[in-house]
C-alpha cells in the first residue's frame, strides 16, 4: 500500500472517530432538548443538532490529525 494512501485511511479513520464522538455530543443535546420541550422543539431539530454535532466533531478530528501530522512533520526534519 501506498504512503499516500495509508495517509488518507488515517485522516478517514480519525474523522470517524470524531464524527462518531461529535454524535455522541449532538445526540445528548438533542434529547436534553426534547426532554426540555416547550412545543417548539420536534424530532427534526434535534436530529439537526445531532447531525451538526457529527459534522463538528468530524471536522474537529480531522483538522486535528492533519494539524498533528504537519507538526510531528517539523520535528523530524
Amino acid at each position: 500500500m501506498e504512503e499516500a494512501n495509508k495517509e488518507t485511511i488515517k485522516a478517514t479513520a480519525a474523522a470517524s472517530v470524531g464524527a462518531g464522538v461529535g454524535g455522541a455530543g449532538g445526540a445528548t443535546v438533542g434529547v436534553l432538548e426534547l426532554a426540555a420541550a416547550t412545543g417548539t422543539v420536534t424530532g427534526l431539530s434535534a436530529g439537526v443538532v445531532i447531525g451538526a454535532g457529527a459534522v463538528a466533531g468530524g471536522l474537529a478530528f480531522l483538522f486535528g490529525y492533519k494539524l498533528y501530522r504537519r507538526l510531528k512533520a517539523r520535528q523530524t526534519e
